[in-house]
């Protein structure tokens, strides 16, 4: 009879030393609350509706002094994110005085980083635009102005999308394709070689769209070199290098997008004004259209669109425009199809690049030109909805061979 309470004990004994990692558990979470809630635990300046951080995983080290948390962080910009951003994070954390305190925080290992792990973030907010970036004021302040000027025309180009306009797409508050960066790309355009952007859809730090009106707003991010630029996205600097800006989300998928432009601060530098405006155009037309779009959108369409859109009021001529097709089809090269999806793969030949780009375009501005404005802009819709050949029977009245001849003898006569 007398085993009875050493056994107890013992059971007691046990089950305390099983709560122990819980309660120990419950602390660490409880000190990442209370630090994310606080100034320490948010980029300063940045404007915020929400943010936080939800521990995945905790462990213990050093006999209980020091802990490693797994989480992942959600936050929305205020004023322009529909759905959450974020990625995975770790944090470091200390035991001093009975409490546990956030001594680091970094990306999880494969996680992409956000801006504000590259240093102080400076903000400017514009009218339609907020600039975030780590580089010169000036530099940020100029982008905004031009972002500024980019969101009412792409806004009056794009006005006929579904899920593109309404009383959203005139909002005087400020707020990016492929790559929130998790499915598919939309790309980079090298217009003569005097600028080049991309889209990249996807992406682990944003989320897609679902046919709700864009507010009129885009996000701009200025990180301050391209390899730092390289680093937001999870690429080689080389991918980039050339590339002026681009544009991550993800294509076609609901919720609505937490989409950023990324600028590449050197390329952007040595654009010309003109280059600087039909660069953020291109973007934003990415960022607008978002809803009206899918896997499915042929490469050739989603990129020519962007341009279509960026150059639609320049007044420049054809050959301005699209010097490396005018090369070719000068030298008897003329293209016997569409630019295929993988003619948009950087780190190629960059005169076939342009090319592509070039191409896609004057084969959007041939439809606007041939079939109207609201055709294009339906079959821009239909397409992320149908095969492309029904696409074109329903909204232009022809199929691929027909398009693909028209186009042809456009080339020709706009290039020659």
């Amino acid at each position: 009879m007398r085993r009875f309470p050493v056994c107890l004990l013992l059971l007691l004994g046990l089950v305390a030393g099983c709560a122990a990692p819980a309660d120990r558990d419950g602390a660490v979470r409880q000190a990442v609350a209370e630090w994310a809630a606080g100034a320490a635990g948010r980029p300063g300046g940045v404007p915020l509706e929400s943010w936080s951080y939800e521990v995945t995983s905790v462990e213990v080290a050093d006999g209980g002094t020091r802990a490693t948390a797994g989480a992942e962080l959600r936050y929305r910009l205020a004023g322009h994110d529909a759905a959450p951003a974020g990625g995975a994070r770790e944090l470091s954390l200390a035991a001093a005085d009975g409490r546990w305190r956030v001594t680091a925080d970094r990306p999880a290992a494969g996680a992409l980083p956000e801006l504000w792990d590259q240093g102080p973030v400076q903000v400017v907010q514009g009218r339609h635009a907020l600039v975030l970036g780590t580089g010169p004021r000036d530099r940020l302040t100029g982008i905004a102005a031009e972002a500024d000027r980019a969101v009412p025309a792409v806004t009056a180009a794009v006005a006929g999308l579904t899920g593109t306009g309404g009383a959203g797409a005139t909002s005087a508050t400020p707020a990016a394709a492929g790559t929130g960066a998790t499915a598919g790309t939309a790309g980079t355009a090298a217009a003569g070689g005097a600028w080049a952007t991309a889209g990249v859809a996807g992406g682990g730090a944003t989320a897609g769209t679902g046919g709700r009106a864009w507010a009129g707003r885009v996000v701009v991010l200025v990180p301050g070199s391209v390899d730092r630029m390289a680093a937001l996205l999870g690429s080689p600097p080389e991918t980039y290098r050339g590339m002026a800006a681009v544009t991550t989300g993800r294509v076609g998928a609901a919720p609505a997008p937490a989409d950023r432009v990324v600028v590449n601060p050197q390329a952007y530098q040595e654009l010309s004004e003109e280059g600087r405006r039909i660069v953020l155009a291109h973007e934003t037309t990415h960022v607008a259209t978002r809803p009206a779009t899918s896997a499915s959108t042929p490469l050739w369409l989603s990129e020519g669109f962007a341009d279509w859109v960026a150059y639609r009021d320049s007044g420049r001529a054809p050959r301005d425009i699209a010097p490396a097709a005018a090369r070719a089809v000068r030298a008897g090269r003329l293209p016997a199809a569409l630019p295929g999806n993988a003619a948009f793969t950087f780190g190629g030949d960059q005169e076939a690049l342009s090319r592509a780009y070039e191409e896609s375009w004057l084969a959007c501005r041939t439809i606007a030109a041939r079939w109207g404005e609201p055709a294009l802009l339906r079959l821009y819709e239909a397409a992320a909805r149908e095969p492309l050949p029904t696409a074109l029977a329903t909204t232009l009245g022809t199929d691929p061979a027909g398009l693909t001849s028209v186009w042809r003898s456009s080339l020709t006569t706009a290039l020659s």
